[in-house]
């Protein structure tokens, strides 16, 4: 006679539609609680530049369309958390095609802002000169539109960091209130 396993799912007294259907539901409703900020930007004097446009070419080797940062304009003292900003502009590669009539900034496009941001930090941080690769994105959340004209502020932050590899928080900030955060995983290729 052979014994059953237990299963590892709990049994849902209703059936698994319901089962299911209530962890998708708290899911949802937990991913949609907005976080809290991870700084204080009224702190910050927006209008510095810690580091220009053109430095940014000597830490990041994105160029032309793909270069999503305009400028730095904070790095902490520990070097641990940056603030990174982004003026979206109406003639970008993207805004003809990304909802004729209607161009939204891409989340994908925020999430390569904060990956530059990141990478950014990181090679301030370490001095190191090579390659920086993602390969790892999570727990991406867009909380509302970005579009032509608006400055989009790039906060990144830190959360573990190794000689080869790094994870940053990262949020972005319009008019005050957050409207993405991803946490990046970079490593040194």
């Amino acid at each position: 006679m052979t014994r059953r396993r237990k299963s590892q799912y709990p049994v849902a007294p209703h059936g698994w539609g319901v089962f299911l259907r209530s962890r998708i539901e708290s899911h949802t409703k937990a991913s949609i609680l907005a976080s809290e900020l991870l700084l204080d930007l009224s702190e910050i004097d927006l209008t510095e530049t810690r580091i220009s446009s053109d430095e940014i070419g000597k830490y990041i080797p994105q160029e032309g369309d793909m270069r999503q940062l305009d400028r730095i304009v904070w790095v902490s003292d520990a070097k641990t958390t940056c603030v990174a900003v982004k003026k979206v502009r109406d003639n970008e590669f993207w805004v003809p095609g990304h909802l004729p009539g209607r161009p939204l900034l891409p989340g994908v496009m925020m999430i390569e802002a904060a990956g530059q941001s990141s990478s950014v930090l990181y090679r301030v941080k370490t001095g190191l000169d090579q390659f920086i690769g993602f390969i790892r994105c999570d727990d991406a959340v867009f909380r509302a539109q970005v579009v032509p004209g608006d400055t989009l502020y790039i906060i990144s932050k830190e959360i573990e960091f190794k000689r080869r590899r790094f994870i940053t928080l990262n949020q972005g900030i319009l008019n005050n209130k957050l409207v993405f955060e991803a946490k990046i995983t970079g490593m040194l290729m």
